[in-house]
């Protein structure tokens, strides 16, 4: 019997998009639009003139420069986690798979608080680096780095444990056998199919050390020039009842964080593409 020309396999189609097309355009995109429609509002010339004062550059290199360097640490970290939680068996394998997820329930305010107490001068962990190497880490860019490396090493362990437990250890093996090293065998086999998901894990933790608050606001200080985020200045902004220089901030915020979204997306189809060509 044939099947209808046009008939589509999955039924239901229309309804499921008219339903997801409804809930993104009311949940994420009609905000996202009354925030662009709300800043053309201003000149061009106003515009860059309010997002390039001194005092939000200097909140840009804070919130970017952290939020990088904290990318890439728990990019690091992220992987040598994730490696241990898939290969290895040990006591307690289980209680630490949970609390990687601990920054995702935890209330970054709680995270922020207790932060902020162990690593000031008198905490547990500020007194050693303070007493022993002169390092200040509450109030400073280094206090603020600890925080989005806390906020953002659940991303890459999530997103490369996946790719591990799927990996085909032979291959790992026959190099092995072939006299390849541990590195080499890392570099050429194991680093090449966690790639995307790296650069995923990394992509998502770096588009959300750009927009955290919560976390970051108790232990930066919030010196302008110095430890003033991004987020605390479009608040600075909305408390004095500047909405459109606060408008005009996220604007430049939301731009940024939908282009590493973007590059991040393009990455992963891309990689995709690949992996099906091979197959």
């Amino acid at each position: 019997m044939k099947r209808r020309s046009g008939k589509r396999i999955i039924p239901g189609f229309g309804l499921s998009l008219g339903v997801t097309l409804a809930y993104l355009g009311i949940i994420v995109i009609i905000p996202l639009c009354a925030l662009v429609v709300f800043t053309a509002g201003i000149s061009p010339a106003d515009f860059i003139e309010t997002v390039t004062r001194p005092r939000v550059l200097a909140s840009y290199g804070v919130s970017f420069l952290t939020a990088l360097i904290a990318a890439l640490i728990d990019a690091v970290m992220g992987v040598i986690i994730a490696w241990v939680l898939v290969r290895y068996e040990f006591p307690g394998k289980k209680i630490m798979n949970g609390i990687i997820e601990l920054p995702f329930a935890l209330p970054t305010a709680v995270a922020g608080i207790a932060l902020t107490h162990l690593t000031t001068d008198n905490g547990w962990i500020g007194k050693i680096f303070h007493d022993l190497f002169g390092i200040d880490i509450a109030y400073t860019k280094v206090g603020i780095t600890v925080a989005l490396i806390f906020i953002g090493i659940p991303f890459v362990v999530r997103s490369v444990e996946p790719v591990l437990e799927k990996m085909d250890k032979s291959y790992e093996e026959a190099a092995d056998m072939l006299g390849a090293g541990r590195g080499r065998i890392f570099v050429s086999i194991i680093l090449p199919e966690i790639a995307p998901a790296l650069f995923s894990g990394f992509a998502l933790s770096f588009a959300r050390g750009l927009g955290e608050y919560g976390s970051v606001v108790f232990i930066a200080g919030n010196k302008p020039y110095e430890t003033e985020i991004v987020p605390l200045m479009i608040l600075s902004q909305l408390q004095e009842y500047d909405y459109v220089s606060a408008t005009s901030i996220a604007l430049v915020m939301l731009a940024t964080a939908f282009i590493i979204l973007l590059l991040n997306s393009y990455i992963i189809s891309r990689s995709s593409r690949i992996t099906g060509n091979a197959a």
